[in-house]
């Protein structure tokens, strides 16, 4: 076996640490209104960033008005909300391998784009206990669209970049990590991200 080649593993959120509950809220609210979901999608996209909410510049609010209006969807906001925060879900085996990447003394962080929803996750399934760090948009006042983030988190932890590894389900974010140098691993599902986790760092075993 050769020897690991990262000392700071770096993970998105929705979609690698969770099943991606924006995604599957937004698609259920398309699906109910009649309306297409990469328009639906598209419409919360563009106002999260627009109304400044991704960024903690905005409030949940506003952006819950702004996103009606986009699209027409009709509902309270604790309704909207409880569909897209219901459908986060850790996936289990992904908090095992926090272990064994603890176990080999690799540091375990969490870097998402994420409102004020991360917190109540968290208040929900008590999961920042796996992490050195838990770094979030909402808080930092600057997203993964900023290639610079990437920059302040090296500067943060520490790290080399040529031993820090980055893990989204969000192409264009691992693409602005690799550009810092940073390893990138763009999820798609788990065994392809085994597969290539493994080529990394052989002494992480399988379950």
């Amino acid at each position: 076996m050769g020897a690991c080649k990262i000392e700071l593993a770096v993970f998105d959120y929705g979609g690698v640490l969770a099943e991606e509950g924006f995604v599957a809220g937004l698609n259920a609210m398309a699906d109910r209104a009649g309306l297409d979901r990469d328009f639906v999608f598209q419409c919360a996209r563009e106002v999260i960033l627009s109304t400044g909410y991704l960024t903690g510049q905005g409030s949940e609010d506003v952006f819950w008005d702004h996103f009606k209006a986009a699209t027409g969807i009709k509902g309270n906001p604790g309704q909207l909300r409880h569909e897209i925060i219901s459908r986060f879900q850790l996936r289990p085996w992904m908090l095992s391998l926090m272990q064994k990447l603890k176990a080999l003394d690799i540091g375990r962080i969490i870097l998402s784009d994420q409102v004020n929803w991360l917190d109540e996750l968290e208040a929900r399934d008590n999961f920042f206990r796996y992490f050195d760090a838990v770094y979030n948009s909402y808080h930092m006042g600057k997203s993964k669209n900023d290639a610079s983030l990437f920059d302040d988190l090296l500067d943060w932890t520490g790290a080399k970049a040529q031993q820090t590894l980055f893990v989204d389900d969000h192409l264009p974010h691992v693409q602005r990590a690799s550009s810092r140098g940073i390893a990138g691993i763009y999820y798609t599902g788990r065994e392809d991200f085994l597969a290539r986790l493994e080529d990394l760092c052989p002494d992480i075993e399988r379950d």
